[in-house]
């Protein structure tokens, strides 16, 4: 299998929104694998000069040359996959990721974020981060370990959906924001238009789950993907596994929504597997599956729900 490269730059960046009728920049084969660097910053979140970092100047040529839209994520892609068709389901292997910038940034602001009443003031930080030892240093002397991960992992909307703003996560994936999906997941979309037209950006070194003040730590990542094309699968909504868990996702303005869509999904993926009934999965959902807040600040909320794959490697005992 092949491997191709798509780095960011005033070409390849799409801000701020998503299209079905955006053009592939490339398209490849089921199974190559495609390396895609981001970027990510408005020009106010910039560090300074005098600070030492080093500002890509990818970067600054997006800023110059590409317009904004709807949004505030930088997304690199779109990438076709041939033979992909609406209605299929597109596997992304999460090969790597590494940094690509020496910094990160995080900022809050007024009538924003989980406390949107509670500081009348932008808060911006710019933080060192270490590509050795994978550790961030907060302006207090604080140092937590990166764990690097695309909020953004998209492909593109219905076409009758027209062009969607970049915030809200949706049945295409998008800014889902979802931590565990770090190197070694497997991330599965929806496929809504042929090809696919797969795009990834709003790169973060490390997040909470919830991701309450808006912002993670704010970075540029280069990610390494395989890409396959599963015709045996039928999704409604992104899901996911790790290494250990399987993950259901839902979004919706209400958490309670998002709670219950993610729940069922995750008994319909039991009972799939399994074989058992749907009230079983449901006693096992109680008994062994953990329901976590993804993030609560993107317009539509995020509910994923993780169970061990060793759980229900014993239901089928």
């Amino acid at each position: 299998m092949a491997t191709h490269r798509l780095d960011a730059g005033a070409d390849t960046v799409h801000w701020g929104f998503f299209d079905a009728t955006l053009k592939p920049l490339l398209t490849i084969e089921p199974g190559d694998t495609v390396v895609i660097s981001s970027v990510s910053g408005a020009p106010w979140q910039l560090p300074s000069a005098a600070s030492g970092f080093t500002v890509p100047q990818a970067l600054t040529d997006v800023h110059a040359r590409v317009p904004q839209k709807l949004g505030p994520h930088m997304m690199t892609g779109p990438v076709a996959v041939r033979g992909a068709k609406a209605g299929q389901v597109l596997e992304v292997r999460i090969k790597a990721i590494e940094l690509a910038y020496d910094w990160g940034y995080n900022f809050s602001r007024p009538l924003s974020g989980a406390l949107p009443d509670d500081f009348d003031r932008v808060h911006l930080m710019h933080i060192p981060l270490d590509r050795t030892r994978m550790i961030a240093r907060l302006p207090w002397g604080l140092e937590l370990p990166l764990k690097p991960f695309f909020g953004v992992m998209v492909v593109a909307p219905p076409p009758n959906w027209g062009a969607v703003a970049s915030p809200p996560p949706r049945r295409n994936g998008g800014n889902m924001d979802n931590k565990e999906l770090v190197a070694g997941t497997t991330l599965y979309l929806p496929i809504h238009v042929d090809g696919a037209l797969f795009s990834v950006g709003d790169g973060h070194g490390v997040q909470g789950d919830g991701e309450v003040c808006v912002t993670a730590i704010e970075t540029g990542l280069i990610g390494t993907f395989e890409l396959h094309v599963r015709d045996d699968m039928h999704l409604d909504r992104p899901m996911a596994e790790t290494p250990t868990h399987v993950l259901t996702m839902a979004f919706d303005p209400d958490l309670d929504n998002a709670a219950v869509t993610a729940l069922r999904d995750m008994i319909n993926l039991i009972c799939a597997r399994t074989g058992i009934s749907p009230q079983e999965a449901y006693a096992l959902c109680s008994l062994a599956a953990d329901l976590r807040v993804t993030q609560v600040v993107n317009g539509s909320k995020g509910i994923h729900v993780m169970l061990e794959k060793s759980t229900l490697q014993r239901s089928l005992a």
